[in-house]
């Protein structure tokens, strides 16, 4: 079965401000984050991906960028947060997993290799590095069985940061879809995935990358560490 894969770009990157879609800032490298991206999902994946880009703030520009992709619209990209982004692009998947990730994450292609059983195996999962906690950044918690127990950014006790690159099961996918239909429309989609968890619905599995690169850029900080990250290649 193909790979359903979904990229999150309808947000407005205020913090970063830049005048064009935050996923769409280029790298030293000449690419830009989401071409970045997209190069990893062809290489780790032998092209065998269908992605989905859920797009927003000047949509016109991503969507001439990345011709091939599949795009859905977040009309209210200006009022609501990641939750209803994911929650847009679930709803118009076909069966099986997704696979989705912010798209303001620079990350290395080995990350995809690392995952690929767990996706084979239909297992949801979250992307965790545990030798980085950033304050803005999403941090988790597990229980005793080894599983995603908290996922937020107000977790006092994290064991790490959350990545933004993420996978839901076939079998866990209409929870998902029902958790993020509960959510407040400011909220990231990891209240929906949380929400799920406190309730015994879904069971995320943590996939440790910390010995690879994931930067989430929200500020010129993150950009910076990213290209440097690139140049060390």
């Amino acid at each position: 079965m193909t790979l359903q894969v979904t990229i999150l770009a309808a947000g407005m990157g205020t913090r970063l401000g830049r005048p064009w879609p935050k996923p769409l800032t280029p790298l030293r490298d000449g690419r830009s984050i989401m071409a970045q991206q997209m190069d990893n999902i062809r290489s780790a994946l032998d092209g065998s991906a269908r992605v989905t880009v859920v797009v927003g703030f000047k949509l016109e520009l991503i969507m001439e960028a990345f011709p091939d992709a599949v795009f859905v619209y977040n009309e209210a990209y200006d009022q609501t947060n990641t939750s209803k982004s994911l929650l847009k692009a679930l709803k118009t998947s076909f069966d099986g997993g997704v696979l989705w990730m912010n798209g303001d994450v620079v990350f290395d292609a080995a990350l995809l290799t690392r995952v690929l059983p767990l996706v084979e195996d239909d297992r949801s999962f979250v992307c965790v590095n545990h030798a980085a906690v950033g304050e803005e950044e999403v941090k988790y918690t597990v229980d005793a069985e080894g599983c995603v127990a908290e996922l937020s950014k107000t977790v006092t006790e994290p064991l790490g940061e959350a990545v933004g690159i993420n996978f839901v099961a076939a079998h866990d996918k209409a929870a998902l879809v029902r958790h993020l239909e509960a959510c407040d429309e400011g909220d990231y989609f990891e209240r929906g995935m949380e929400t799920a968890i406190a309730a015994q619905e879904i069971r995320f599995h943590p996939v440790d990358i910390s010995d690879l690169y994931a930067v989430e850029i929200d500020f010129d900080g993150d950009l910076e560490r990213a290209n440097d990250l690139l140049d060390g290649l």
